[in-house]
């Protein structure tokens, strides 16, 4: 592209900025996508006029096709498979009923409102039953969220995903395209792809990955924050494999992530901390290619039916999901919020972009009323998100003043650690045996990620939690003694 070096150091820009902001963002709900929106628009023909994104631009594909297997991976990963067998009614509920019925009234109500045949129809409709994990993200993250809320909005945009995926390619194959045959032979070869080699790869190259870091941890040692590029590594690496094949990658990042959450929650965890958020900023990049024009095509379809059908969209998740959700020991207040949770975003947007890279006649149109619907749930979803957590979450006090140098204690000497090499901050559990005996000062802190910390029910005895996000504002509010070794432990 022409000016691509001015094109990379706004993105830059922006991307520090949002940086900066993020936490400030973070607490009050309010999401990252509308920064880079902004950010498509002031470089798009409306703005500065430096660059114009549309379906033909391979820049585009190459970023969907992408950021769709990242966000399959990432959700994956996120799981925790333990908890999926504590809350299997739940997720049972929340991907059956709850994601299939809204699809399907979806469908019925754009072949009636939009007059389109039964498979752009369920395109469509599969497209808008998706929860959108970028816009929750902030949600997901704050305090002031429920436990019960938080699982199963996290269960269910890592999940449903993959349930609505199959549907969009067999109405692909159905309505035929550049890229794709049509026909009873067609359907079987995608069907095979989809459900046996997509699954079959993306589980065995996260296997073989695991294996061999566990090799190189054992035998040469690996560095923390490049087991964070690895995994990114294994998700791209399933999604070849599959495609060179014919299998489906998108299904194979996913079994991947399936895979590496099963069997190592240590690489899990690693990819929190550094591959999630450059997985985030590289779906967020997405939304910067969309924003230059093509998401606004939404207001070129914006008429009385589009509307409505768009309110269905954005209404008949809540409607169907609240009853389902009874019977399961949740608080009304809780059924409340996981049913309006449910913000339509890049997952659709990812989703319906499939049929128009295959060429499928009349997809544009589709994507147009996907925009529709999602940039109404930026403004609902969003900003509701953004008052909900805006009252919720908490001020922290200012910290207490220091106390007068005549009164700071002196430095504790720790004989249990004498012999201890200063360059390797770990804890061993002797040592931590031997400073409990001797009757030093001690804390216990439980740093690790939500999705672990919440998702297991093991704790340490007499362990303070503390917010890995927020460390220092946490240790000042539990007033931990200064004078005291700090045992944290995040795994």
């Amino acid at each position: 592209m022409e000016h691509f070096d001015v094109i990379l150091a706004l993105i830059g820009m922006v991307v520090i900025v949002a940086s900066l902001l993020s936490g400030a963002l973070e607490r009050r709900g309010v999401p990252l996508v509308a920064v880079f929106l902004a950010l498509g628009v002031l470089l798009g023909p409306w703005g500065l006029g430096i660059v114009d994104i549309g379906f033909a631009s391979p820049e585009l594909r190459v970023i969907a096709t992408l950021a769709l297997a990242l966000v399959l991976f990432t959700d994956a990963v996120s799981l925790n498979t333990r908890e999926l067998g504590a809350r299997r009614a739940l997720l049972v509920r929340l991907l059956g009923p709850g994601t299939l019925i809204p699809a399907a009234i979806l469908t019925l109500a754009a072949m009636w409102l939009l007059e389109l045949p039964l498979a752009a129809a369920a395109i469509l409709g599969a497209a808008l039953a998706s929860s959108d994990p970028v816009l929750l993200r902030g949600a997901l993250r704050s305090k002031a969220l429920p436990d019960d809320v938080r699982t199963a909005l996290r269960l269910e945009t890592g999940m449903n995903d993959i349930v609505l995926l199959p549907i969009v390619v067999i109405a692909m194959i159905e309505l035929g395209g550049s890229n794709a045959a049509v026909g009873p032979r067609a359907l079987t070869h995608s069907l095979v792809g989809l459900f046996l080699l997509g699954p079959l790869l993306g589980a065995a190259v996260g296997w073989i990955g695991i294996t061999a870091l566990g090799w190189a941890r054992r035998h040469m040692g690996v560095r923390r924050d490049y087991e964070s590029l690895y995994a990114l590594g294994l998700a791209f690496a399933a999604f070849a494999a599959a495609e060179s094949v014919g299998g489906s990658g998108f299904v194979a990042a996913f079994g991947a992530g399936i895979m590496i959450d099963a069997a190592d929650p240590e690489l899990c965890d690693c990819f929190m901390e550094y591959g999630e958020a450059t997985a985030e900023m590289f779906l967020l990049l997405t939304f910067v290619a969309l924003g230059t024009t093509l998401i606004w095509s939404g207001f070129d379809v914006m008429h009385w039916r589009t509307l409505v059908f768009a309110a269905l969209a954005l209404g008949v998740r809540s409607v169907v999901l609240y009853p389902m959700l009874g019977g399961l020991g949740l608080a009304a207040r809780d059924r409340a919020l996981i049913a309006l949770l449910g913000p339509r975003g890049l997952s659709s947007l990812l989703l319906v972009l499939l049929p128009v890279f295959a060429g499928v006649s009349g997809a544009e149109g589709l994507f147009a009323v996907v925009c529709v619907v999602v940039l109404l749930s930026l403004v609902i979803h969003g900003g509701g998100i953004a008052l909900y957590l805006g009252a919720r979450t908490p001020r922290r006090a200012a910290p207490a003043p220091a106390a007068a140098p005549a009164d700071t204690p002196a430095p504790v000497s720790t004989p249990a650690l004498a012999a201890r090499d200063d360059d390797d901050p770990r804890l061993t559990l002797d040592e931590l045996a031997r400073l409990r005996a001797r009757g030093e000062p001690l804390v216990i802190a439980d740093a690790r990620k939500d999705a672990a910390y919440y998702g297991d029910g093991l704790k340490a005895e007499g362990a303070v939690r503390i917010d890995p996000e927020e460390p220092v504002e946490d240790a000042e509010a539990h007033r931990l003694p200064r004078e005291a070794t700090i045992a944290v432990y995040c795994a």
